[in-house]
């Protein structure tokens, strides 16, 4: 009985306690929330309808099932996901583990499937003063920024135009199959070329894969300097950063210092930077990551910035937990100890009737 009430006194008794990293995860989700707006609002100026079927929170960056820049199959519940502005949070914690620190350069790979994943990575590597060099695939899949006339390298010059993020991306790709759009119409890379032109960013335009990796390779280390890239970045399941479609089943989602030895089809970016012993970052799988780390799914609404397990975590009560532990100790030592005087004292008293009993025998 004693033992239920320890165990009920120390379970009603847990407290929440602040994560490390704390005010960072706060500052950089609040710095998406406020980008998230910011993007919001200037759709709206356009007279962009948003669907509340399809964006229940009407975040304005759930795009359409369909366009001429849709690259990919994707699916909306990692869309929805990936909007909680909480989800920067999550990236701070993966950067300070992969031991990110203030001015570090950080390579970045965007595509324009997921823009609210797109904002949380900005938000967290503004928020820690890192140096990003950023190279965006500008095609979508479904429901990403797969508007052609707010491509993901709008969206991102939007919110730099205003001060808001205070960088973006230096180069620029069609993006889809093959990493030259592959897939699409004519039209569909007409479009995705004019919103590169229009962005004034590089545009990467090679033939083969191979190709349109090693130009990537080479813009990293050209805007590195002398600085080493410590952590590289990948958001999506750009080829370019993959290398093949079948890899993305050996790279796990979140950070990876190392991977498994394997004969990969091709070595895209992300396989190229973990063989330089660089720390990657692998931004997949949404649902699941947002599960790993204690944030809903696809949440109606939106959470605001501090919410999550990623934030504050529910634990015993510390001094109480030693005490009552203690306390129970003690009980139990208390026990024992009187359990064995009270024995030896039975056997004294068995052991004395005997010899009474043996004195008083006839003969004896």
């Amino acid at each position: 009985m004693l033992s239920l009430l320890a165990f009920l006194a120390v379970e009603s008794e847990k407290v929440d306690v602040k994560r490390k990293w704390y005010a960072e995860k706060l500052e950089a989700a609040k710095l998406t929330q406020k980008a998230e707006r910011y993007l919001k609002g200037k759709r709206l100026q356009k007279g962009i309808f948003i669907d509340p079927v399809n964006d229940p929170n009407e975040t304005a960056l759930i795009g359409q099932d369909i366009t001429p820049i849709t690259t990919d199959q994707g699916y909306i519940e990692s869309k929805l996901t990936a909007t909680n502005p909480n989800f920067s949070a999550v990236i701070v914690d993966m950067l300070k583990e992969a031991g990110g620190s203030d001015k570090d350069v950080v390579a970045i790979s965007f595509t324009g499937s997921l823009p609210g994943l797109n904002l949380a990575v900005l938000a967290a590597v503004q928020t820690l003063k890192l140096k990003p060099i950023i190279i965006t695939s500008v095609g979508a899949s479904n429901w990403g920024a797969n508007d052609p006339y707010f491509t993901w390298l709008d969206m991102e010059k939007a919110l730099f135009d205003a001060g808001i993020i205070k960088f973006r991306s230096v180069a620029a790709s069609i993006g889809g199959s093959q990493d030259y759009g592959r897939g699409l119409s004519p039209d569909g890379r007409k479009l995705i070329k004019e919103a590169i032109e229009r962005n004034d960013v590089e545009f990467i335009s090679e033939e083969f894969l191979e190709n349109s990796i090693e130009r990537r390779w080479k813009i990293f280390n050209r805007y590195r300097k002398n600085n080493p890239i410590k952590i590289f970045i990948n958001v999506g399941g750009g080829i370019a950063s993959l290398g093949s479609t079948e890899n993305d089943k050996f790279i796990p989602s979140g950070l990876s210092l190392t991977l498994p030895m394997r004969n990969y089809p091709a070595k895209g970016i992300l396989i190229k930077m973990i063989e330089n012993h660089v720390p990657v970052i692998h931004l997949l799988n949404i649902t699941k990551l947002a599960a790993k780390y204690g944030l809903p799914v696809s949440p109606v609404p939106l959470p605001e910035p501090g919410q999550g397990e990623i934030f504050v975590q529910r634990q015993y009560n510390t001094v109480l937990t030693i005490s009552v532990t203690a306390f129970l100790a003690l009980i139990i030592i208390s026990v024992f100890i009187l359990e064995k005087k009270r024995h030896r004292l039975g056997t004294e008293e068995v052991d004395k009737l005997n010899q009474d009993k043996l004195n008083n025998e006839p003969g004896l």
